[in-house]
């Protein structure tokens, strides 16, 4: 079980009695959120073998059909994801490697778990990613390849095409972070500059039964867009990757050999990633077994029985961070004032991921920004909470999850001569909400489902 491991000192944060209520239900609502996400829980739950029958949904598959049952993948969720998935195959899994991020705890026996960096890739990701490849290629038409994917997956599965080195896709997927690109966007190029995104695994796997399964940490689960969709046809082109860098300003910017394999993609001068139609996808099942929706009901179900009204606000949330921390306090207090969208006590709830443009030189994430942001609008209010939180436990490049604030957040910050405006401006949450001790620490939890918020009015 996942926990919130400075919960009573978060609690204790708080002022009042009733914001120190108030924090209590944010917090607790947000483990629920975690756990109710935990893979190794979903598969438990959604893969179920009876005899030599494996059944996912709607599908069933017969491994007695299956001469060799190969496992690759990779995400902040894999590791996880091959334990699980190792238990309930119950020993019938022939060879397998997913990436995972460094230093990952979990414990396997026959898949092996690779390390490898997000969200910038490394080399260690590219020689994962190789032998994912070999593993696949290797497979015929009497194998069954089980690939677990989920959200990083696109950073920890690199695999550059043609002459682009490893540090050129760094160059241009740490500009594209720093841009404010969705990563829908962000994904649009990766797949075109890479020889295992967009299909490509499926094509280099084909003939073999491919059984994809993703935890999705894309709004609205596109399955070409979660980790780049390395077994899923590719709706994008060649042109939608070089118009994202064109409108985001980077063309002129991103190194001569990504706009030379674009350019010549472009021209139709090397192949496009493979798209619907190819013989590739026939043998191709793709499941989605958790997502942020699933996440945001289970804060909401958790909510409802401490005895709060409560609303799922969306669970497709987008935006800049603190645009979004604005609004987030903008409801908190209409709720103050009419009882919308729902009557007091209330929790409200906005699953997604926002993004951050980043202008200055501080240290934080977009839940942290979300969080100051929700402070500069909450002053004075009692009994009132906004939360945030990463579902991966890691919030941008730190070790939060991501903060908690309430009406009382600025005076604390007053008297401590913080001025929250400055940090804002900086991108510097991270340091105004360590001051205040009011970062949200859970460690790196092993799933990842976008963010969630919490509002919480009493």
């Amino acid at each position: 079980m996942t926990v919130i491991a400075n919960m009573q000192q978060l609690i204790k944060n708080g002022e009042t009695q009733l914001d120190r209520k108030a924090r209590k239900l944010a917090l607790r609502s947000l483990e629920t959120a975690l756990n109710a996400v935990d893979p190794r829980q979903i598969i438990k739950a959604r893969l179920i073998l009876t005899g030599s029958i494996l059944r996912v949904d709607t599908y069933s598959f017969d491994l007695r059909k299956f001469k060799n049952i190969y496992v690759v993948g990779g995400g902040k969720a894999s590791g996880s994801m091959a334990e699980a998935l190792e238990q309930a195959l119950d020993g019938r899994i022939t060879n397998g490697l997913v990436n995972v991020l460094h230093g990952t705890k979990n414990r396997t026996r026959i898949i092996k778990l690779h390390g490898a960096n997000h969200p910038v890739p490394d080399e260690a990701g590219v020689e994962g990613t190789r032998k994912m490849l070999e593993i696949a290629e290797e497979a015929d038409e009497h194998d069954l390849i089980i690939c677990l994917i989920s959200g990083g997956g696109s950073s920890l599965m690199p695999l550059p095409r043609g002459n682009i080195s490893l540090a050129d896709k760094k160059t241009i997927t740490d500009a594209l972070l720093k841009s404010g690109a969705t990563i829908n966007e962000i994904n649009t190029v990766r797949k075109h500059i890479s020889d295992f995104k967009g299909g490509w695994l499926a094509k280099k796997g084909y003939p073999a039964t491919i059984l994809n399964l993703i935890l999705s940490d894309v709004m609205g689960d596109p399955l070409d867009f979660i980790a780049s969709g390395p077994t899923v046809p590719d709706s994008t082109t060649f042109s939608d990757a070089i118009q994202v860098l064109k409108k985001h300003d980077l063309w002129g910017k991103a190194p001569s050999s990504i706009k030379k394999v674009l350019s010549d993609g472009d021209k139709g001068l090397i192949p496009e990633t493979p798209k619907a139609g190819d013989e590739a996808f026939k043998k191709v099942y793709n499941v989605v077994i958790g997502n942020n929706r699933f996440a945001s009901q289970a804060v909401c179900t958790g909510l409802k029985s401490s005895g709060l009204n409560t609303l799922l606000l969306t669970s497709t949330l987008e935006g800049e961070a603190r645009h979004v921390g604005t609004m987030l306090a903008s409801i908190a207090r209409e709720v103050l004032v009419s009882g919308n969208p729902v009557h007091r006590p209330a929790g409200i709830v906005a699953g997604g991921e926002t993004t951050v443009i980043v202008t200055g030189k501080g240290k934080g994430g977009r839940n942290q920004e979300i969080a100051l942001a929700s402070a500069l609008k909450l002053r004075s209010l009692d009994g009132v909470v906004v939360a945030s939180l990463s579902t991966d436990g890691v919030d941008g490049p730190t070790d939060a999850a991501g903060s908690i604030v309430d009406g009382r957040t600025l005076d604390r910050a007053k008297k401590m001569g913080l001025a929250p405006e400055k940090f804002l401006t900086e991108n510097d949450s991270y340091h105004f909400f360590s001051k205040l001790g009011d970062l949200v620490f859970t460690g790196p939890t092993g799933t990842n489902v976008n963010d969630v918020s919490v509002i919480i009015v009493l």
